[in-house]
């Protein structure tokens, strides 16, 4: 199977900069998109950003001007910087992965999510 890991949450001051990494391990037989997904407190979840293994992306609304997502497809891990970090940033935010660990079938696969409080 597929295990995704974040690291790199914690609490930033507002106008702070965070970055978060996602490394896919275990049985891997092919990763395609990498993403963020984020959930504040009594919201709905939000994706934030994904990459494509070309280097295709995608931004949320919300995050654009602020984030670069980038990805080392050889070391299957994805980065998420998010500048200018404001309150309403605050959220759990979760790596996914789709992709699969044998030539048959695919998968989404999650990480545990990490914190990231923005607060002074």
């Amino acid at each position: 199977q597929v295990q995704l890991v974040e690291s790199g949450g914690g609490l930033v001051q507002p106008g702070g900069s965070l970055r978060v990494s996602c490394v896919a391990s275990g049985i891997i037989f092919m990763i395609n998109d990498m993403g963020w997904y984020r959930q504040a407190p009594g919201k709905q979840r939000e994706l934030v950003a994904f990459i494509s293994p070309g280097g295709r992306t995608n931004y949320a609304d919300s995050v654009q001007g602020r984030c670069t997502i980038s990805r080392d497809n050889a070391k299957n891990t994805t980065y998420l910087p998010i500048d200018n970090l404001k309150p309403a940033d605050t959220a759990a935010y979760s790596c996914y992965a789709d992709g699969s660990h044998s030539p048959s079938g695919a998968s989404r696969y999650w990480g545990q999510g990490t914190q990231v409080p923005v607060s002074s």
